[in-house]
């Protein structure tokens, strides 16, 4: 699908802070495509459509994943990690893309996954860091993804587990484990 299809398409689904942000993970996805290896124009098509159900009413989110064969503990964790699965299952049904590298980049991009691919890594990265981004630990993020991936993804999802315990609110366990796992296949 072209670029610019692609972006009027999500741009009907999105307010207009939240498509300037996908603008954002778009540029920092191809950027760190071409820096680590991934595939360029899946990165941009993932990131693209990364928030295509961010907007969806809950109601029809915990639909999908009720329907569709997503892990249904997820609906017992924060709300905002639901738009991620229930979007990958809306951008196949609705805009028709099937590639599944793309769907699952779109899938995993707020929680992360074991074994996450270099995609999917690059997708989960480029939201947390892209430049309209401004917490603290982004700025730390964004040098190390300058020649690490692994430890930038590794850093991004420690501060997301660690702003979400100072809150006191759950961390959801696909997240732990990912973390877990990028550790364990840190190479030095």
């Amino acid at each position: 699908m072209e670029r610019e299809k692609a972006l009027q398409l999500v741009k009907e689904q999105l307010t207009e802070h939240r498509y300037q942000h996908t603008i954002g993970v778009m540029d920092t996805a191809i950027l760190l495509a071409k820096r680590f290896g991934a595939d360029i124009k899946k990165a941009e098509t993932a990131a693209i459509f990364h928030d295509y159900a961010k907007f969806r009413p809950k109601e029809e989110m915990k639909e999908i994943i009720t329907t569709q064969g997503f892990p249904l503990n997820l609906l017992e964790y924060n709300s905002e990690l639901w738009h991620a699965p229930a979007g990958a299952y809306l951008v196949e049904k609705e805009v028709g893309i099937t590639d599944r590298e793309v769907l699952d980049a779109i899938r995993y991009h707020t929680s992360g996954r074991v074994g996450m691919t270099l995609l999917e890594k690059v997708i989960y990265l480029a939201d947390y860091m892209e430049p309209g981004r401004h917490f603290p630990g982004v700025e730390e993020v964004r040098e190390i993804a300058q020649d690490n991936l692994q430890r930038a993804l590794i850093k991004s999802v420690q501060n997301t587990m660690i702003f979400l315990l100072k809150k006191n609110q759950k961390v959801y366990p696909d997240t732990f484990y990912t973390y877990n796992d990028l550790v364990n296949k840190l190479e030095d």
